[in-house]
């Protein structure tokens, strides 16, 4: 008798410690849960004092009332993100003007990411206005003129725009890498304008580069390569800032860069929708960055037409087509998850 009542206590003891265990867990994982939340919070206010804190009344970026409103297209049915980066310059009283234009375009499923970049000489077809260069499509109309050009001579959709100038790039650099980002330098980078105010001067070799000298490295292009060099450097910073973020300390970094670099963005993303978004690259970590530029090699010749000065005069179908293929075929990664996954089902 002794022995069954013994049992019967026993077996009614088990279901209480089991719930006390589950109530521990979940005590646990909220604390956790508050203890990130918050984490990111500090971690993105602090970014944005303190860089509100640096910015002069000179290099904010504003736009005129018919630059001001960018529509937004939301992705439809989980299809990848397409985003117009604009690189803007607001150093001196003129209006802010672009010389970097680039289409990134990120499946938060996968992890994806891919990177085009639209040369600023290129002639292009813009709306209500005679053909030009694609940077003029920012001076006459701003982000929303500019993603119109692009959707009618490229047939792609533009779901967002992020616009940042030269301060918000340092600010990007200084924060995902704060003991600065490791470049090979291939020739000998000199350049003074007339001013003095602008010196870039850098030595072959492997370098280090903090925000500004990153910029300077990125925007240089007094060789022989131009603006061909300009656009592969800044290919070729953003592919080492992913590489630098997917790092554990740089991870920790994504609530503080969306923080730093807010004072310096003009975008019709919400906040809300950013902070998913880095949470989306915290889940599926970009390997890889694809990259493309436009126009493609043997897809354009020079040219030169009294109202736009000299031109990249490219050849649409080549490039329409070229960066179709890009933006829709799929990164040879997923393309291997993709086989492995097949192998496995069938074994």
């Amino acid at each position: 008798m002794d022995t069954r009542r013994n049992r019967r206590e026993v077996s009614k003891k088990k279901p209480k410690r089991k719930r006390k265990l589950m109530v521990i867990f979940v005590m646990m994982f909220s604390i956790l849960f508050i203890a990130t939340a918050a984490y990111a919070v500090i971690q993105y206010e602090t970014g944005r004092n303190e860089s509100q804190a640096n910015i002069t009344p000179t290099h904010k970026i504003e736009m005129t009332e018919e630059q001001d409103v960018v529509e937004v297209k939301e992705p439809e049915n989980n299809e990848p993100i397409n985003v117009l980066l604009i690189g803007v310059d607001t150093s001196d009283h003129q209006p802010a003007r672009t010389d970097t234009i680039m289409i990134t375009q990120y499946d938060p499923k996968t992890g994806d990411a891919k990177l085009a970049s639209i040369m600023r000489d290129t002639y292009v077809e813009i709306p209500g206005r005679s053909n030009n260069k694609i940077n003029a499509a920012f001076a006459f109309g701003g982000p929303d003129l500019l993603r119109e050009t692009i959707e009618q001579n490229f047939n792609l959709d533009i779901h967002y725009f992020a616009m940042v100038n030269f301060d918000g790039f340092v600010e990007v650099v200084d924060t995902v890498a704060p003991n600065g980002l490791e470049v090979n330098i291939k020739n000998r980078m000199y350049y003074r304008d007339g001013s003095g105010s602008t010196v870039i001067d850098f030595q072959p070799g492997l370098q280090t580069l903090n925000g500004h000298e990153a910029l300077n490295y990125a925007r240089f292009r007094n060789d022989a390569q131009n603006d061909f060099g300009r656009v592969q450097r800044q290919q070729e910073i953003l592919t080492l800032l992913k590489d630098e973020l997917l790092s554990f300390s740089g991870l920790t970094r994504v609530p503080r860069l969306i923080g730093a670099i807010k004072p310096h963005l003009e975008t019709n993303i919400q906040t809300s929708r950013m902070l998913s978004l880095g949470r989306d690259f915290v889940l599926n970590p970009v390997s890889q960055i694809e990259t493309l530029r436009i126009p493609i090699d043997e897809g354009y010749h020079n040219e030169y037409y009294s109202h736009a000065g000299s031109v990249l005069e490219m050849d649409k179908s080549k490039n329409v087509q070229a960066l179709q293929e890009f933006f829709s075929r799929q990164s040879s990664l997923a393309a291997e998850t993709s086989t492995d996954e097949a192998d496995e089902q069938e074994s």
